[in-house]
């Protein structure tokens, strides 16, 4: 086999249609000294962007802040209120997984905000991609899991109140189970939460998405392909959505410390392409979030992050050429 693909930077190709990315400098905010959330990763994606020439300057687009209106969308009032005032109780913080400050709000805030521009750029160009969300453990009423605001559920149920979309797919592709989306979702018809996850995994109490499919410990590219194959064309047609947001964590990587299983760079980047490929050569308008991903080396976590980034750029070139 050749060399890893992302280690080649594609040239820059002049074309008309460019992919949008969304970014803020607010995706990042300080954590004290040696916390396992790995902040930092966020920014180096964007910088893995440019210096790989993934993504020009020109392509990024800035999110606005989350109005607390928009938050209560999924999540409760006193919930909503509760986080952004500081007023959280110990239990409740220590469940998030993330010590409250005022950085960390803003945030928060401008994650999900990121995720909802990057549904409207989505339906606007047929893809975009953000560089953070995928905080799939936020439930109503609660944070767990380092998730606060559950991005994904909130940008859907947006689309849906403002009448951008009437029929919302989420592919949760995560190590770890959507539960809070499953959740969120679970009496909603407009909405299908597709998660496919390590079993053995956190959560360990799960919810009931509309489709659940679990892996095994230490499952590889090729068995991990094979099970995606057996549902992703048949759900697209089934479900017919407006819109796709993509869910695509880097944490069944087999260099992962919270993961489980065992794929590899290329076999992420395999699996990117074919959810990408399959809504756009059916006109299914699909948004990007980066989802979980866990390293001590920044870096090379970041690159992994990116791989969504590549498999986009490589397929909206292709389509531009074709």
């Amino acid at each position: 086999m050749s060399a890893p693909f992302f280690l080649h930077p594609c040239p820059i190709i002049a074309f008309t249609m460019h992919l949008p990315f969304v970014y803020h400098t607010d995706y990042v905010t300080p954590l004290p000294p040696g916390h396992r959330f790995p902040m930092p990763k966020f920014a180096e994606v964007y910088r893995i962007l440019l210096e790989d020439n993934i993504a020009t300057s020109g392509q990024f687009h800035m999110p606005e802040i989350a109005t607390r209106d928009i938050l209560q969308l999924v999540h409760s009032k006193s919930y909503v209120d509760a986080f952004c005032d500081g007023t959280l109780d110990r239990q409740a913080e220590r469940r998030i997984g993330l010590p409250w400050s005022t950085g960390l709000v803003k945030r928060t805030r401008t994650a999900v905000g990121g995720t909802i521009l990057t549904a409207k750029l989505a339906l606007e160009h047929g893809i975009a991609c953000n560089t953070a969300g995928g905080t799939h453990h936020a439930f109503p009423d609660y944070g767990s899991g380092f998730c606060i605001f559950n991005d994904l559920a909130i940008a859907a149920r947006y689309m849906l109140e403002t009448d951008q979309a009437k029929r919302i797919l989420i592919i949760d592709l995560d190590v770890h189970q959507g539960d809070a989306t499953a959740l969120t979702f679970a009496n909603e018809p407009a909405v299908f939460t597709f998660s496919m996850h390590c079993g053995v995994n956190f959560p360990f109490r799960k919810q009931q998405s509309a489709l659940a499919i679990e892996q095994t410990v230490g499952m590889t590219d090729s068995d991990y392909h094979a099970g995606q194959e057996k549902h992703r064309g048949r759900l697209l047609s089934e479900v017919n959505p407006d819109l796709v947001i993509y869910d695509a964590g880097v944490d069944p990587h087999i260099d992962d410390s919270l993961g489980k299983l065992s794929l590899s760079d290329y076999g992420l980047y395999q699996r990117d392409c074919k959810v990408i490929d399959r809504c756009l050569a059916n006109g299914f308008p699909i948004a990007t979030v980066i989802g979980g991903g866990y390293d001590k080396d920044i870096s090379a976590l970041a690159r992994r992050h990116s791989i969504v980034h590549r498999a986009a750029n490589d397929l909206t070139k292709q389509l531009h050429r074709a």
